[in-house]
């Protein structure tokens, strides 16, 4: 039922089938979501809170809008005998389009990715569905019916619109004579089967102190007054009845807006879980007013899980931005860099004013200072995390990593005022440890490294165990120098950006000639290179390679850094890696210009010496040698047949 009556004068109703996706994330409400069934309300009372901030922000330019009822609200009504809950709002509301378009079809991507989560759960997870801007769906969680009635601020009273739908494929919309602003959501509550457990139950949600006790749990924060009827005892029913006296049952109060010492943990928990959609607990978060040249609110949270968009730059930021408590944007991304697109909360300004436009937000000196700040209060929370004393704090950071690590890298090229705070957060794989865990930082890393050594060694590769592998490596595996191992498809843009830390150049074991002479070793304490590499038989080894390859190289060398394997390819000082060239090959952009790598070979294997040994064979040899160099290191190679066909000769010989 209708929380209030109107004149509706029903036109033809015309029936819609529910977009194909929407179809199916039907039946898993339907049949799968059953672990938290009391998140429907919190959805639907946040999307009534959402349409009547919506309201609120087009009215200050069409004050007509509001149509002489300023005070917006929430109303909850139960009618136990027609077994019925609405959920009403005098918010924007809907036109019949409008209904068609958001109740019908899922636009928000993911969805896919969604629904394959839910069933990859053994228990499927209610809260999920908050993740993906679904949550009106939930309702059918406990409905098996839902009608929506809701007349568009502005529209003609004969204007309204009526949508129903029994949540199995198809629904109907018509239009409607209604007095009333905004939207009626009226759920027609499903039966019990008798063996429901009692706490389980669906009649449990007609019941006035179970709605206010969920409101209290999951909505006390909303900005609006959530109100239901008082109720009084009739002694002749011997039971409570509804009057037609409205009360007011949350305490209205944004809880960013109140006291830190007002405001318990779980609180904190519940609204991060209303604003994110997210069922996990956060890692961190930071509540904090600052005053000074910007007057400003901050409640920000670091989720514990990564969204299924975390890599889809243009989905909008996850920071809500408010001016005096007005809802203005939650596509406030002047407030927060992209690198930080994971983060999570709300800013309410003081000194912006309610009209602010989107230009506004991208050129005033107001929104670059909280941007400054709130980007600092970020970066500081996981700095204490990072650097605590407590394993605890540093496990929550490593698991920050692991979800967010390759995302906070974008940062290097996108804010230069803070990369040194950036390359303290740093973390990576190391030969160090047999661990593939990125758990070793710059600082851990200079603080071992040997004496004599100049330069930060890393190398990058499609995985650590790709990396650990390359040929590259054994010299310094030799002398025992530790090398990072960089296998975030970000990592070579990253390190276009990051060039020192801590005054120690970083520099790749993959790229340019190697120079260890300086570096004291468990060996003698300047090991040379025999003098004999410089022989006339050497030079001639070259110009043999350098024959047999022509343009695949673009040079042939002597290798420093080379202890078992035959050859190695390497890229010039200035020169484009032979794994960002592959990166690159992989993302279409063909149209990069060509880089040749260079060939580094060891005359002390047995490989090598054969090409200098067996003349006949030798252009085949040398094919052979640089194509295993290129596969060492992941690579692919152009023509694997011819690969195949030297390599059986060369067995067959």
């Amino acid at each position: 039922m209708s929380t209030e009556q109107s004149t509706q004068a029903p036109t033809a109703a015309h029936t819609h089938a529910f977009q194909a996706e929407v179809r199916q994330l039907l039946h898993l409400v339907t049949h799968s979501l059953y672990s938290n069934r009391d998140i429907f309300l919190r959805e639907l009372i946040s999307n009534a809170s959402d349409a009547c901030d919506k309201l609120r922000f087009q009215a200050i330019d069409d004050p007509a809008l509001m149509e002489g009822d300023a005070d917006l609200r929430i109303r909850i009504a139960v009618d136990p005998e027609q077994r019925t809950l609405t959920i009403s709002d005098n918010g924007i509301g809907m036109s019949l389009e409008d209904a068609v378009e958001h109740l019908g079809t899922i636009a928000k991507s993911g969805t896919r990715e969604f629904m394959q989560k839910l069933g990859d759960k053994q228990k499927p997870d209610a809260a999920l569905i908050g993740q993906f801007g679904v949550g009106f769906y939930s309702g059918f969680m406990v409905a098996d019916r839902i009608t929506v009635e809701s007349r568009k601020a502005g529209m003609a009273e004969g204007e309204g619109v009526r949508w129903v739908s029994d949540g199995t494929g198809e629904f109907t919309v018509e239009t409607i004579a209604r007095a009333k602003r905004g939207t009626d959501v009226i759920l027609h509550l499903r039966a019990d089967a008798d063996d429901t457990p009692h706490e389980d139950k669906i009649d449990k949600y007609l019941r006035v102190w179970t709605l206010k006790d969920l409101i209290g749990k999951y909505s006390d924060h909303i900005s609006l007054p959530i109100e239901m009827r008082k109720e009084r005892w009739d002694a002749e029913q011997s039971k409570y009845v509804a009057t037609d006296e409205w009360e007011q049952i949350n305490s209205a109060a944004a809880l960013w807006t109140r006291s830190k010492s007002d405001i318990t943990e779980e609180q904190y928990l519940e609204f991060y879980k209303q604003l994110s959609g997210d069922g996990n607990p956060p890692l961190r978060w930071t509540h904090n007013r600052v005053e000074g040249r910007s007057e400003y609110t901050q409640l920000l949270y670091i989720p514990a899980k990564a969204p299924m968009d975390l890599w889809d730059r243009q989905q909008k930021a996850g920071v809500k931005l408010y001016v005096k408590r007005v809802f203005i944007t939650d596509d406030a991304e002047s407030l927060m860099p992209t690198y930080l697109r994971f983060v999570r909360g709300v800013i309410d300004s003081a000194d912006l004013p309610l009209n602010v436009s989107r230009e506004m937000l991208q050129e005033s000196r107001d929104v670059r200072a909280i941007r400054e700040g709130s980007v600092k209060r970020v970066l500081s929370m996981l700095e204490d995390m990072a650097g605590s004393d407590d394993q605890a704090e540093r496990d929550k950071y490593a698991a920050f990593w692991g979800e967010f690590g390759a995302v906070l890298k974008e940062g290097f090229g996108e804010d230069f005022a803070n990369r040194e705070r950036l390359a303290k957060l740093l973390r990576a794989v190391s030969t160090h440890s047999e661990s593939d865990t990125p758990n070793v930082s710059l600082a851990d890393y200079v603080s071992r490294m040997k004496e004599g050594q100049k330069a930060i060694y890393y190398i990058t590769a499609e995985t650590p165990k790709i990396a650990r592998s390359s040929p590259q490596l054994e010299i310094f595996r030799k002398k025992g120098i530790e090398v990072l191992l960089l296998t975030d498809r970000v990592d070579e843009w990253m390190l276009g950006f990051l060039h020192e830390f801590d005054g120690k150049p970083l520099q790749s074991v993959a790229r340019g000639a190697v120079d260890l002479s300086e570096v004291k070793g468990a060996e003698d304490e300047a090991e040379k290179k025999d003098e004999a590499a410089q022989s006339e038989d050497h030079k001639a080894l070259i110009e043999r390679f350098k024959a047999a390859l022509g343009e695949r190289v673009q040079d042939v060398r002597i290798s420093e850094r080379l202890v078992d394997s035959p050859a190695c390819l390497v890229a010039t000082d200035d020169g484009m890696s032979t794994h960002l060239a592959r990166l690159l090959k992989q993302a279409g952009r063909d149209e990069m210009p060509a880089s040749k790598p260079v060939l580094e070979i060891n005359p002390e294997h047995v490989l090598i010496k054969r090409v200098v040994a067996d003349a006949a064979h030798a252009d085949d040899l040398a094919q052979v040698v640089f194509d295993q160099a290129l596969l060492a290191e992941g690579g692919q190679l152009d023509d694997p047949a011819a690969y195949v066909r030297r390599v059986n000769a060369l067995l067959a010989h």
